[in-house]
């Protein structure tokens, strides 16, 4: 058994062409850099979610300015955007961001995809246009900011969130509280009940009560889930987190559904 750890070539592969019978394919967005920890993290899930858990994935890198281009992420079977912000491309985090929710396909985002798993909630679904992320664009207005600088950065931070009953999150966990590590300065800071008021649920709350996950209702959304925090980081590598691990288990299901279909 292999697994397909992506590569230098994979932002230039033609990730539109079909696999009927390949591993399930995810899309990983993010401009990849070896000082980004979590990227370099990938591989070592890669191959920990292959050899201990059986879950045999087809990883691919899609830039942030890749991720503009139509459908770049419309034909795999998961969706994670990691973290590395400000990223190149808003527009095509964003992009593909709403593609993995409209589409049904299994989506993560962590730490600065959660952020823009907000911002793109906001502005497509909530109707929000002018919301911003003071990050990439600090002149906007202070209440624009949707996405705003911590009170304390949560850079190198550990600490524990506690989960809603019956959420996603607390079935994918198994728990009503987990420790975890964050490796952020900015985090949501306004317009949250309207984003509430329109689908989106706030699943996970640190020990002050700031959200720190996101999801999308069964009913909604097959597999949706952000988290302000970095799974990716859990431990060294060899035993990938669970939520790591819920969203290849979503991907493999996706593509053996799709394979059904297609052979139907």
């Amino acid at each position: 058994m292999t697994s397909s750890a992506p590569s230098s070539a994979d932002s230039s592969a033609d990730f539109s062409a079909p696999r009927p019978h390949a591993p399930a394919r995810v899309a990983l967005v993010g401009d990849r850099s070896p000082n980004v920890v979590a990227h370099t993290r990938v591989p070592l899930l890669l191959e920990a979610l292959a050899t201990r858990e059986h879950l045999v994935l087809d990883a691919y890198w899609i830039s942030s300015e890749d991720a503009e281009l139509p459908d770049a992420v419309r034909d795999f079977d998961a969706v994670w955007v990691l973290p590395g912000s400000p990223y190149r491309s808003e527009a095509g985090v964003l992009a593909a961001i709403r593609t993995a929710r409209e589409q049904g396909i299994p989506f993560l985002g962590t730490c600065g995809g959660f952020q823009h798993t907000l911002l793109e909630f906001a502005r497509t679904v909530c109707g929000l246009a002018h919301v911003a992320h003071a990050e990439n664009d600090p002149e906007a207005a202070a209440d624009d900011h949707l996405i705003a600088p911590l009170a304390c950065s949560l850079v190198g931070h550990e600490g524990t969130v506690t989960l809603t009953a019956g959420s996603l999150a607390e079935s994918v966990l198994g728990a009503d509280r987990t420790v975890e590590r964050y490796h952020c300065q900015y985090g949501p800071a306004a317009h949250l009940d309207t984003l509430r008021a329109h689908g989106l649920r706030f699943t996970g709350a640190d020990e002050e009560g700031q959200v720190r996950i996101a999801e999308l209702p069964a009913e909604q959304h097959p597999f949706f889930l952000a988290t302000l925090f970095q799974p990716e980081l859990h431990g060294d590598g060899s035993r990938p987190h669970p939520i790591v691990q819920a969203l290849a288990r979503a991907a493999v299901e996706h593509a053996r559904t799709a394979a059904v279909t297609a052979s139907a």
